[in-house]
């Protein structure tokens, strides 16, 4: 814009230039001095007269012309200096801009505490670095107020779920017989908090992991994980009439990250391959590397099931969205199951897609990034402390 902008005023100087040189040549009639002779004849002193004057005109055009080439050599030159010159001096203007936006981009929900900090003169870009700071210090007092609410309910409504049940068990624990309506109240709240009491813990889980903080780091291989997993879970698939093809999970896949919330990840997925599944369908597991380097490890969980749509199947990995009939909240599940995964995935800086099957069922893809440096640093902790997460 500068360049175009110095390159039209300079065409302008120009044009003025050659229409006052044009202007003067035609204009100028100047007799000629000196001593040029005397002539013998009023003729030949005209003519005389009329030959210096086309002289004196034809030497005026070629000063015109030379002053004009000049000057377009001029403005060509200057041309190119201003180019150098203008991006010089607009990086100069435009690199604190360029500060502002890459600290920006780094800053991330687990990194609010970061600031821009811009120094310099009080000007517009430092009070837009003064602004964005303090968006950034209010939203990081918005997270954390959610973070420690969210953790607080959960701690503190585990007290009255406790006495409830301690409540229930004094009660069918008395002597005598205990009519069989009690009996099937007390079975039926008991399940109900048993699944408040799975809530719950669901909301730490979440709380904490969006956090990014804790400390039971290690290697683990993810194939073993997901074995016990399945493993633990033998019962239901085998309520459900279901075949499980584990052959794809391999051994050797390692990564390094929280023990416990990889193991609530591969837990989170199978459980919900199970409980979203139909009665007699099949469940496909399969732990694979990822990459020419192997520089990543991926879990892929396959299962049949009812037809989903695909452009709302996101919507699965944010907390209470379910889709589908045997999704509506009324069976198994609190909807916080691949939301948690979510969370896992994002603090062990992977990747999580959901695929729809087109015949049926969901392909659930968690891919991490692999590190066999036991020295790194844990993933998702810009400090390396934390609290740890309770299973």
């Amino acid at each position: 814009m500068y360049v175009a902008l110095f390159l039209l005023s300079g065409t302008v100087l120009l044009t003025i230039a050659a229409v006052v040189a044009s202007g003067g040549s035609r204009s100028t009639q100047v007799a000629p001095g000196g001593d040029t002779g005397r002539p013998t004849t009023a003729v030949q002193a005209q003519g005389r007269v009329e030959q210096l004057e086309q002289e004196l005109a034809r030497a005026h055009d070629t000063q015109s012309k030379e002053i004009l080439i000049g000057s377009a050599i001029a403005l060509g030159v200057m041309t190119v200096v201003s180019v150098g010159l203008g991006w010089f001096v607009a990086g100069r203007v435009l690199r604190p801009l360029r500060m502002v936006t890459a600290a920006t981009r780094r800053i991330t929900a687990e990194s609010l505490h970061e600031r821009l900090a811009i120094d310099g003169p009080r000007d517009e870009v430092k009070d837009l670095a003064d602004t964005i700071d303090g968006l950034l210090g209010r939203l990081e007092g918005s997270f954390d107020a959610q973070r420690l609410f969210v953790a607080n309910a959960s701690h503190e409504l585990r007290t009255p779920l406790t006495t409830m049940r301690a409540s229930l068990d004094v009660a069918l624990a008395k002597p005598g017989p205990v009519p069989d309506s009690t009996a099937t109240l007390a079975s039926r709240m008991r399940t109900e908090l048993d699944q408040v009491d799975r809530l719950l813990e669901s909301f730490l889980v979440l709380a904490r992991t969006q956090h990014g903080e804790f400390t039971d780091t290690g290697r683990l291989r993810l194939g073993e994980v997901v074995r016990a997993a399945l493993t633990a879970r033998a019962e239901d698939i085998a309520a459900k009439g279901l075949t499980v093809s584990d052959e794809g999970i391999g051994g050797s896949a390692g990564v390094w990250g929280s023990r416990t919330l990889l193991r609530r990840l591969a837990d989170n997925v199978i459980d919900n391959a199970i409980a979203h599944n139909e009665p007699g369908g099949w469940i496909g597991v399969e732990v694979r590397d990822e990459g020419d380097d192997g520089s990543a490890v991926s879990l892929v969980v396959e299962s049949s099931g009812p037809v989903l749509d695909q452009r709302r199947v996101a919507d699965l990995a944010r907390p209470f969205r379910r889709l589908g009939a045997d999704r509506t909240g009324t069976g198994r599940g609190s909807g916080l199951g691949l939301s948690i995964v979510a969370a896992i995935t994002e603090a062990h800086r992977g990747a999580l897609s959901l695929h729809a099957r087109a015949d049926g069922g969901l392909r659930v893809t968690v891919t991490i990034p692999r590190t066999d440096d036991e020295a790194a640093e844990a993933p998702g902790s810009p400090h390396g402390t934390g609290m740890e997460v309770a299973r």
